[in-house]
């Protein structure tokens, strides 16, 4: 059974002032049309859907779009959709009645009442049948009420318990999808910033892979760098693109076989949003007109993908000052972050005002060890007492 392995679509994302619709299109254009070309048995999508709870109209549209057009190949490719802590589980769940006529499954929820269970999806491949547990993002408060009080203490023991009560029988094949924090004997992945919010103090959102480890593939989503905790048996996607500034390295999906004896994968990596940090030297006869030029000239010596970080050092221009919302108004720039610095003349200022406080600041943050903490309060306390 061919299986594509994707996550993290975060699809409505806005980079600051930049939206990313355009990149998220082709992006999902292109596992369309990979898919046409591969053929997969099925497609496995692992949670955060939408980037906000209530997604954009605009948002809504890409991925009915994306469904479409799945569900227009043929012969018909079955979709499995589970919901990350991104996205809110009803919005999601809005006619996924009407998706499963189209062979599109989708589970939003954990199961919150003792007759409920996780979704199961059965499908056959020459070897026989596969099934397909849908796990979606959960809480240990989500599930705690449907055991005796105090076997569900975190995240961890609450997925164990709530896969346990399933009776899953594994002499059989069965494929996991989950999207919470995994991890490794401890070992926490390499994260991101845009996914810090979610995490708790002291780590007790972690699910060690140990809990998933009897299940022929587990499909993860939730962190979004691409990684194998279990090669080719437990494997995180990654997000499809890169959805902040800080998430560097190639991004993309996972396209497997699952035969008798176990699952094999690779990754496959899609580059339409690569974010790349760019210092751009400023002196005190910069001025605006001639760094938008700079700057328009190596983004066009880029390649198309490429999306900047614009990052000003030097000195302050000595005319009017660099106005950094109109540089982040230019094409494929999400940010601007100005680290210039007043020109001072730190000699001059120490002795003109030596038996001053301003005069003793300098002396003493010189004396100091020229981090770039220490350079920022020597500058921000000199800029802040000339002020006054």
């Amino acid at each position: 059974m061919k299986i594509f392995h994707l996550s993290d679509l975060h699809i409505g994302k806005q980079l600051h002032s930049y939206n990313l619709k355009e990149n998220q299109q082709a992006a999902l254009a292109q596992i369309v049309a990979l898919a046409k070309e591969h053929r997969p048995d099925v497609v496995l999508i692992c949670g955060d859907i939408f980037d906000r709870s209530v997604p954009s109209g605009d948002a809504y549209t890409v991925f009915d779009g994306f469904l479409q057009e799945l569900a227009e190949l043929t012969p018909q490719i079955p979709v499995l959709i589970i919901a990350g802590n991104h996205d809110n589980p009803q919005r999601l769940s809005y006619a996924s009645a009407f998706l499963e006529k189209h062979q599109i499954y989708l589970s939003a929820s954990a199961p919150s009442h003792p007759e409920e269970h996780l979704k199961k999806v059965v499908l056959q491949d020459v070897h026989g049948e596969v099934n397909f547990y849908l796990l979606p993002f959960l809480k240990p408060g989500y599930v705690r009420h449907l055991f005796a009080e105090g076997i569900v203490t975190d995240y961890e023991t609450a997925v164990r318990e709530v896969l346990g009560r399933e009776g899953i029988d594994f002499s059989q094949r069965n494929v996991l999808l989950s999207h919470q924090f995994y991890t490794n004997q401890g070992q926490k992945p390499q994260g991101c910033d845009s996914e810090q919010s979610v995490l708790t103090v002291g780590g007790l959102d972690n699910v060690d892979a140990s809990v998933v480890e009897q299940f022929d593939y587990v499909a993860l989503g939730h962190i979004h760098k691409p990684m194998q905790f279990v090669e080719h048996k437990i494997v995180m996607a990654g997000a499809l693109q890169p959805v902040d500034c800080t998430e560097t390295g190639e991004h993309g999906y996972f396209i497997g076989e699952l035969k008798e004896g176990g699952c094999k994968v690779e990754f496959c990596p899609l580059h339409y949003c690569e974010y790349v940090s760019l210092s751009l030297k400023v002196s005190q006869d910069t001025t605006e007109e001639n760094l938008k030029k700079v700057l328009q000239g190596r983004i066009e010596q880029a390649k198309e993908c490429q999306l900047f970080k614009v990052i000003l050092t030097g000195s302050c221009p000595l005319g009017a000052p660099i106005d950094t919302e109109e540089l982040a108004r230019m094409e494929r720039v999400v940010q601007v972050v100005d680290r210039c610095h007043p020109d001072y003349d730190f000699e001059k200022l120490k002795l003109r005002h030596q038996h001053q406080i301003l005069g003793r600041y300098i002396e003493a943050l010189e004396k100091m060890p020229q981090t770039e903490i220490t350079k920022k309060a020597l500058y921000y306390g000199v800029e802040a007492m000339l002020a006054e």
